[in-house]
Protein backbone atom coordinates (compact mmCIF):
# COMPACT_ATOMS: atom_id res chain seq x y z
CA UNK A 1 0.00 0.00 0.00
CA UNK A 2 1.31 2.92 -1.11
CA UNK A 3 -0.19 6.93 0.20
CA UNK A 4 0.19 10.17 -1.63
CA UNK A 5 3.21 11.32 0.06
CA UNK A 6 5.39 8.20 -1.09
CA UNK A 7 5.37 6.26 1.86
CA UNK A 8 4.38 2.38 1.88
CA UNK A 9 3.82 -0.74 3.80
CA UNK A 10 2.69 -4.19 3.87
CA UNK A 11 2.82 -4.16 7.54
CA UNK A 12 2.56 -1.52 10.39
CA UNK A 13 3.64 -1.98 14.15
CA UNK A 14 1.11 -0.61 16.83
CA UNK A 15 3.59 1.73 17.61
CA UNK A 16 3.47 3.08 14.09
CA UNK A 17 0.12 2.78 13.48
CA UNK A 18 -0.44 5.28 16.92
CA UNK A 19 2.51 7.40 14.61
CA UNK A 20 -0.48 7.91 11.92
CA UNK A 21 -2.48 9.13 13.63
CA UNK A 22 -0.10 11.88 15.61
CA UNK A 23 -1.19 10.50 18.87
CA UNK A 24 2.50 9.52 20.08
CA UNK A 25 4.25 11.59 22.30
CA UNK A 26 8.08 11.88 21.38
CA UNK A 27 10.10 11.62 24.69
CA UNK A 28 13.91 11.90 23.90
CA UNK A 29 15.55 11.25 26.89
CA UNK A 30 19.18 11.58 26.14
CA UNK A 31 21.56 13.17 23.67
CA UNK A 32 24.34 10.39 24.51
CA UNK A 33 25.52 7.82 22.16
CA UNK A 34 28.55 5.21 21.82
CA UNK A 35 27.65 5.28 17.81
CA UNK A 36 28.52 7.87 15.30
CA UNK A 37 26.36 7.08 12.65
CA UNK A 38 27.16 9.60 9.30
CA UNK A 39 23.56 10.01 9.24
CA UNK A 40 22.93 11.23 12.50
CA UNK A 41 20.34 14.08 12.28
CA UNK A 42 20.31 15.41 15.74
CA UNK A 43 20.19 18.93 16.15
CA UNK A 44 23.53 21.13 18.43
CA UNK A 45 20.78 21.42 20.90
CA UNK A 46 20.41 17.59 21.98
CA UNK A 47 23.65 15.96 20.39
CA UNK A 48 25.93 14.56 23.35
CA UNK A 49 24.24 16.22 25.95
CA UNK A 50 22.27 14.20 28.26
CA UNK A 51 18.73 16.72 28.16
CA UNK A 52 15.40 15.16 27.88
CA UNK A 53 12.55 16.67 26.00
CA UNK A 54 8.93 15.74 25.82
CA UNK A 55 8.01 16.72 22.25
CA UNK A 56 9.09 19.91 21.87
CA UNK A 57 9.18 20.55 25.54
CA UNK A 58 12.17 20.68 28.04
CA UNK A 59 11.67 18.56 30.65
CA UNK A 60 12.69 19.09 34.33
CA UNK A 61 10.59 17.39 36.33
CA UNK A 62 7.65 14.30 36.12
CA UNK A 63 4.79 16.89 35.91
CA UNK A 64 6.37 17.74 32.20
CA UNK A 65 6.34 14.61 31.24
CA UNK A 66 2.87 13.99 31.81
CA UNK A 67 1.44 17.54 31.25
CA UNK A 68 2.80 17.05 27.60
CA UNK A 69 0.85 13.57 26.90
CA UNK A 70 -2.49 15.01 28.28
CA UNK A 71 -2.08 18.42 26.00
CA UNK A 72 -1.68 16.11 22.77
CA UNK A 73 -4.14 13.10 24.27
CA UNK A 74 -1.22 10.99 23.61
CA UNK A 75 -2.36 7.18 23.26
CA UNK A 76 1.29 6.25 23.31
CA UNK A 77 4.91 7.26 23.83
CA UNK A 78 8.02 6.59 21.35
CA UNK A 79 10.97 6.59 23.53
CA UNK A 80 14.24 8.14 21.60
CA UNK A 81 17.58 9.46 21.51
CA UNK A 82 20.65 9.64 21.56
CA UNK A 83 21.04 5.96 22.57
CA UNK A 84 18.24 5.79 25.47
CA UNK A 85 19.45 2.65 27.26
CA UNK A 86 22.75 4.54 28.14
CA UNK A 87 19.90 5.36 31.11
CA UNK A 88 18.51 2.32 31.27
CA UNK A 89 17.09 3.43 35.03
CA UNK A 90 15.78 7.14 33.24
CA UNK A 91 13.85 4.56 30.89
CA UNK A 92 12.02 2.05 33.25
CA UNK A 93 11.37 5.53 35.33
CA UNK A 94 9.57 7.18 32.50
CA UNK A 95 7.90 3.47 31.50
CA UNK A 96 6.24 3.05 34.72
CA UNK A 97 5.22 6.35 35.12
CA UNK A 98 3.82 6.70 31.88
CA UNK A 99 1.97 3.26 32.76
CA UNK A 100 0.84 3.92 36.02
CA UNK A 101 -0.64 7.50 34.95
CA UNK A 102 -2.52 6.52 31.36
CA UNK A 103 -2.99 2.42 32.39
CA UNK A 104 -1.46 -0.29 30.61
CA UNK A 105 -3.06 0.43 26.68
CA UNK A 106 -0.48 3.13 26.99
CA UNK A 107 1.67 1.78 24.04
CA UNK A 108 5.42 2.39 24.56
CA UNK A 109 7.96 1.32 21.89
CA UNK A 110 11.66 2.05 22.65
CA UNK A 111 14.40 2.93 19.46
CA UNK A 112 18.06 1.40 20.75
CA UNK A 113 20.99 0.96 18.99
CA UNK A 114 22.29 -1.26 21.39
CA UNK A 115 22.12 -5.35 21.72
CA UNK A 116 21.09 -5.64 25.27
CA UNK A 117 21.61 -8.92 27.39
CA UNK A 118 18.45 -10.18 28.63
CA UNK A 119 18.35 -9.50 31.89
CA UNK A 120 17.97 -6.02 30.76
CA UNK A 121 15.39 -6.53 28.40
CA UNK A 122 13.72 -8.46 30.94
CA UNK A 123 13.79 -5.48 32.97
CA UNK A 124 12.25 -3.17 30.11
CA UNK A 125 9.44 -6.24 29.54
CA UNK A 126 8.38 -6.13 33.38
CA UNK A 127 8.01 -2.10 33.18
CA UNK A 128 5.73 -2.60 30.59
CA UNK A 129 7.38 -1.74 27.33
CA UNK A 130 5.60 -3.13 24.47
CA UNK A 131 7.69 -2.59 21.60
CA UNK A 132 11.35 -2.47 20.72
CA UNK A 133 12.88 -1.31 17.39
CA UNK A 134 16.78 -2.33 16.90
CA UNK A 135 18.82 -0.09 15.01
CA UNK A 136 21.95 -1.75 14.01
CA UNK A 137 24.53 0.36 12.27
CA UNK A 138 24.71 -0.24 8.09
CA UNK A 139 27.74 -2.33 8.21
CA UNK A 140 26.56 -5.31 10.02
CA UNK A 141 23.36 -5.46 7.86
CA UNK A 142 24.99 -8.28 5.51
CA UNK A 143 25.62 -10.34 8.76
CA UNK A 144 23.22 -9.95 11.39
CA UNK A 145 22.84 -13.35 12.01
CA UNK A 146 26.40 -13.45 13.31
CA UNK A 147 25.60 -10.26 15.22
CA UNK A 148 25.03 -9.75 19.36
CA UNK A 149 21.55 -8.20 17.56
CA UNK A 150 20.16 -11.69 16.24
CA UNK A 151 20.23 -13.09 19.93
CA UNK A 152 18.49 -9.42 21.25
CA UNK A 153 15.76 -10.10 18.94
CA UNK A 154 15.58 -13.81 20.00
CA UNK A 155 14.88 -12.67 24.00
CA UNK A 156 12.85 -9.26 23.05
CA UNK A 157 10.53 -12.08 21.01
CA UNK A 158 10.50 -14.32 23.62
CA UNK A 159 10.13 -12.13 26.49
CA UNK A 160 6.48 -10.75 24.75
CA UNK A 161 7.97 -7.34 23.22
CA UNK A 162 6.94 -6.39 19.55
CA UNK A 163 9.59 -6.99 17.94
CA UNK A 164 11.46 -5.01 14.78
CA UNK A 165 14.61 -3.39 13.25
CA UNK A 166 14.58 0.63 12.01
CA UNK A 167 16.75 1.43 9.48
CA UNK A 168 17.27 4.73 7.73
CA UNK A 169 16.36 3.46 3.71
CA UNK A 170 20.20 2.85 2.20
CA UNK A 171 21.82 0.50 0.65
CA UNK A 172 22.09 -3.06 1.64
CA UNK A 173 18.30 -2.16 3.22
CA UNK A 174 17.46 -5.49 1.13
CA UNK A 175 19.70 -7.65 3.38
CA UNK A 176 18.18 -6.33 6.86
CA UNK A 177 14.84 -6.94 5.45
CA UNK A 178 15.42 -10.57 4.57
CA UNK A 179 17.27 -11.11 7.94
CA UNK A 180 13.49 -9.70 9.35
CA UNK A 181 11.56 -12.13 7.23
CA UNK A 182 13.50 -14.80 8.45
CA UNK A 183 13.23 -13.83 11.98
CA UNK A 184 9.77 -13.19 11.74
CA UNK A 185 10.04 -9.59 12.82
CA UNK A 186 9.24 -6.10 11.32
CA UNK A 187 11.47 -3.68 9.40
CA UNK A 188 10.62 -0.33 9.29
CA UNK A 189 12.84 1.84 7.15
CA UNK A 190 13.17 5.71 7.15
CA UNK A 191 13.86 7.91 4.22
CA UNK A 192 17.59 9.40 4.68
CA UNK A 193 17.32 13.29 4.90
CA UNK A 194 19.84 16.24 5.08
CA UNK A 195 20.31 17.87 8.15
CA UNK A 196 22.43 20.98 9.08
CA UNK A 197 24.40 18.75 11.07
CA UNK A 198 24.97 15.22 8.31
CA UNK A 199 24.49 17.10 5.75
CA UNK A 200 28.60 17.00 5.38
CA UNK A 201 29.07 13.30 5.61
CA UNK A 202 26.41 12.83 3.39
CA UNK A 203 27.79 14.27 0.52
CA UNK A 204 30.97 12.86 1.07
CA UNK A 205 29.37 9.45 1.02
CA UNK A 206 28.45 10.93 -2.72
CA UNK A 207 24.26 11.10 -1.52
CA UNK A 208 22.91 14.44 -3.11
CA UNK A 209 19.65 16.04 -2.31
CA UNK A 210 16.38 14.42 -4.99
CA UNK A 211 15.36 17.68 -5.34
CA UNK A 212 15.38 21.12 -4.61
CA UNK A 213 12.15 21.10 -2.89
CA UNK A 214 13.01 18.14 -0.49
CA UNK A 215 15.44 17.35 2.40
CA UNK A 216 15.17 13.43 0.86
CA UNK A 217 18.41 12.00 -0.10
CA UNK A 218 18.10 10.98 -3.82
CA UNK A 219 17.77 6.85 -4.65
CA UNK A 220 16.61 6.24 -0.60
CA UNK A 221 13.27 5.26 -1.65
CA UNK A 222 14.26 3.19 -4.40
CA UNK A 223 16.82 1.28 -1.49
CA UNK A 224 13.67 0.65 0.50
CA UNK A 225 10.88 -0.56 -2.41
CA UNK A 226 14.10 -3.20 -3.08
CA UNK A 227 13.79 -3.82 0.53
CA UNK A 228 9.82 -4.41 0.40
CA UNK A 229 10.26 -7.34 -2.42
CA UNK A 230 12.29 -9.31 0.62
CA UNK A 231 10.03 -9.16 3.19
CA UNK A 232 6.17 -9.14 4.44
CA UNK A 233 6.34 -6.74 7.64
CA UNK A 234 8.37 -3.71 5.65
CA UNK A 235 7.21 -0.38 6.34
CA UNK A 236 8.95 2.84 4.66
CA UNK A 237 8.23 6.50 6.10
CA UNK A 238 8.82 9.45 3.56
CA UNK A 239 10.36 12.33 4.78
CA UNK A 240 7.10 14.27 3.19
CA UNK A 241 5.01 11.91 5.47
CA UNK A 242 6.96 12.98 8.79
CA UNK A 243 6.72 16.52 7.87
CA UNK A 244 2.97 16.32 6.19
CA UNK A 245 1.05 13.91 8.20
CA UNK A 246 2.78 12.52 11.02
CA UNK A 247 4.30 16.16 12.66
CA UNK A 248 0.17 17.94 11.35
CA UNK A 249 -1.87 15.16 12.92
CA UNK A 250 0.34 15.71 16.43
CA UNK A 251 0.02 19.38 16.42
CA UNK A 252 -3.37 19.32 15.31
CA UNK A 253 -4.31 17.37 18.24
CA UNK A 254 -2.42 19.56 20.61
CA UNK A 255 -4.02 22.74 19.02
CA UNK A 256 -7.16 20.86 20.39
CA UNK A 257 -6.10 21.45 23.71
CA UNK A 258 -4.45 24.60 24.16
CA UNK A 259 -6.18 26.72 21.32
CA UNK A 260 -8.38 29.93 23.11
CA UNK A 261 -11.55 31.25 22.02
CA UNK A 262 -9.91 33.16 19.91
CA UNK A 263 -7.07 31.23 18.19
CA UNK A 264 -7.83 29.90 14.62
CA UNK A 265 -6.52 26.04 14.33
CA UNK A 266 -4.93 26.05 11.11
CA UNK A 267 -5.33 22.65 8.91
CA UNK A 268 -1.20 22.43 9.76
CA UNK A 269 -2.14 22.28 13.31
CA UNK A 270 -1.01 25.49 14.11
CA UNK A 271 -2.45 28.59 15.67
CA UNK A 272 -3.48 32.63 14.19
CA UNK A 273 -4.44 35.30 15.96
CA UNK A 274 -3.99 38.61 16.45
CA UNK A 275 -1.32 41.27 18.02
CA UNK A 276 -1.20 44.58 19.24
CA UNK A 277 2.47 45.34 20.65
CA UNK A 278 3.40 48.90 22.26
CA UNK A 279 1.05 51.79 21.99
CA UNK A 280 -1.08 53.08 24.87
CA UNK A 281 -2.59 49.05 26.23
CA UNK A 282 -5.16 50.71 28.18
CA UNK A 283 -6.66 53.31 25.03
CA UNK A 284 -6.75 49.82 22.81
CA UNK A 285 -8.71 48.19 25.56
CA UNK A 286 -11.36 51.10 25.41
CA UNK A 287 -11.48 50.93 21.75
CA UNK A 288 -12.49 47.02 22.27
CA UNK A 289 -14.95 47.68 25.09
CA UNK A 290 -16.13 50.58 22.92
CA UNK A 291 -16.67 48.39 19.89
CA UNK A 292 -18.19 46.06 22.35
CA UNK A 293 -15.75 43.01 21.57
CA UNK A 294 -16.44 40.20 23.58
CA UNK A 295 -13.69 39.82 26.30
CA UNK A 296 -13.50 35.85 24.93
CA UNK A 297 -12.38 37.08 21.95
CA UNK A 298 -8.47 39.33 23.74
CA UNK A 299 -6.52 38.80 26.38
CA UNK A 300 -3.85 41.25 27.84
CA UNK A 301 -0.72 39.04 28.25
CA UNK A 302 2.94 40.08 28.52
CA UNK A 303 2.68 43.75 27.64
CA UNK A 304 0.62 42.95 24.61
CA UNK A 305 -2.91 42.58 23.70
CA UNK A 306 -3.62 39.01 21.94
CA UNK A 307 -6.63 39.17 20.00
CA UNK A 308 -8.89 37.24 17.35
CA UNK A 309 -7.46 38.48 13.86
CA UNK A 310 -10.79 39.00 12.37
CA UNK A 311 -11.66 41.31 15.28
CA UNK A 312 -7.87 43.01 14.38
CA UNK A 313 -8.40 42.76 10.73
CA UNK A 314 -12.12 44.38 10.94
CA UNK A 315 -11.07 47.37 14.20
CA UNK A 316 -7.30 47.94 12.36
CA UNK A 317 -8.26 51.45 11.22
CA UNK A 318 -9.77 52.71 14.20
CA UNK A 319 -7.35 51.39 16.12
CA UNK A 320 -4.56 53.29 14.07
CA UNK A 321 -6.03 56.46 14.23
CA UNK A 322 -7.06 55.99 17.63
CA UNK A 323 -4.08 55.29 18.80
CA UNK A 324 -2.04 57.74 16.07
CA UNK A 325 -4.19 60.79 17.38
CA UNK A 326 -2.81 59.82 21.29
CA UNK A 327 0.87 59.73 20.32
CA UNK A 328 -0.13 63.06 18.31
CA UNK A 329 -1.36 64.36 21.46
CA UNK A 330 1.78 63.39 23.55
CA UNK A 331 4.03 64.95 20.90
CA UNK A 332 2.24 68.37 20.99
CA UNK A 333 2.23 68.00 24.79
CA UNK A 334 6.22 67.06 24.35
CA UNK A 335 5.44 64.27 27.00
CA UNK A 336 7.43 62.01 25.30
CA UNK A 337 11.20 61.99 24.19
CA UNK A 338 11.99 61.53 20.38
CA UNK A 339 14.11 58.37 21.91
CA UNK A 340 11.05 56.86 23.29
CA UNK A 341 8.54 57.75 20.51
CA UNK A 342 9.01 54.21 18.87
CA UNK A 343 8.38 52.38 22.12
CA UNK A 344 5.15 54.39 22.02
CA UNK A 345 4.05 53.44 18.45
CA UNK A 346 1.75 50.37 18.16
CA UNK A 347 2.29 47.90 16.29
CA UNK A 348 -0.84 45.35 14.78
CA UNK A 349 0.07 41.77 13.47
CA UNK A 350 -1.18 38.27 12.74
CA UNK A 351 0.49 36.05 13.71
CA UNK A 352 1.19 31.79 12.82
CA UNK A 353 3.27 29.90 15.34
CA UNK A 354 3.09 25.97 16.74
CA UNK A 355 0.25 25.27 19.51
CA UNK A 356 2.31 25.28 22.40
CA UNK A 357 4.11 27.53 25.01
CA UNK A 358 6.63 29.47 23.07
CA UNK A 359 5.73 27.70 19.90
CA UNK A 360 8.04 28.37 16.74
CA UNK A 361 6.26 31.38 14.85
CA UNK A 362 5.53 30.23 11.27
CA UNK A 363 4.40 33.21 10.07
CA UNK A 364 4.28 37.51 11.09
CA UNK A 365 2.10 39.16 8.70
CA UNK A 366 2.24 43.15 9.81
CA UNK A 367 -1.28 45.09 9.38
Amino acid sequence: MEDETGSFYNYLSEGCKLCQEGAKMVLFVTGLCPKSCFYCPLSDERRGKDVVFANERPVESDSDVLEEAELMDALGTGITGGEPLLKTERVLHYIRLLKSAFGSEHHIHLYTSLAPEREKLKKLADAGLDEIRFHPPQESWEALKQSPYAEAIRNAKDLGIETGIEIPALRGAEKAASFAEETGIFLNLNELEFSDNNSRALLGRGLSLESDSSNAAAGSREYAKAALCSGKKVHFCSSTYKDAVQLRKRLQRIAKNTAREFDEITEDGTLMYGVIEGGDQELVKKVLQEAEVPEELFEAKNGKIEIAWWVLEELKGVLKEELKNELKMKKEEEEVLKEEMKVCEARLSIIERYPFEGGMLVEIIPL
